[in-house]
């Protein structure tokens, strides 16, 4: 990837079981994301998070109505529901990489910067490319870090979410830079 400097970190955004198969959060082209990321994994060694996103044990404002929305998702963070898969799972084990677990779209924040630094080039991969990838690009971007999108290695809740979501990342060039 040009432009990408060797101190990068990739981020790989919630590849777990909650979006895979009969799930009603499934994302049709995970496993389109799977084999991008297996391709990016070589080059970050030492230098890749895994996140998972997992249900608030109470929640509370906006979220109160999003779980009503969707109650199948209101199990504790330990549930199976919420495992990163395979191959990640046995990655992030094997290798040591941090698994930073938030309750919010956007897995910018605290946990997420203590491994990565204050101002770090983050390179962005999973799903889903329309939210959770989304709002980690921004929210990291507004922060001061470079991000890059590699967009054959993210899937979205359909094709045209996963574009839309692209389209919109690339507004905020040069924070955000889509490959």
């Amino acid at each position: 990837m040009d432009g990408v400097p060797d101190d990068a970190w990739l981020v790989v955004i919630d590849m777990q079981e909650v979006f895979t198969g009969d799930s009603p959060w499934a994302a049709p082209r995970f496993d389109h994301a799977v084999a991008g990321i297996e391709r990016l994994l070589p080059r970050f060694t030492g230098r890749t998070v895994f996140t998972r996103f997992v249900a608030p044990e109470r929640p509370e404002g906006s979220w109160a109505p999003y779980y009503r929305d969707w109650p199948f998702a209101l199990v504790p963070g330990a549930d199976p529901l919420w495992d990163l898969t395979e191959p990640f799972r046995t990655a992030a084990a094997d290798r040591g990489d941090p698994v930073v677990t938030e309750s919010t779209f956007g897995k910018w924040g605290t946990s997420l910067q203590a491994i990565t630094g204050d101002h770090p080039h983050l390179v962005l991969a999973g799903v889903s490319t329309d939210c959770c990838v989304l709002s980690t690009a921004l929210a990291a971007a507004d922060a001061g870090a470079t991000v890059t999108v590699v967009a054959d290695a993210c899937a979205g809740a359909s094709d045209e979410d996963h574009e839309r979501a692209l389209a919109a990342m690339r507004l905020y060039a040069p924070l955000v830079t889509v490959v």
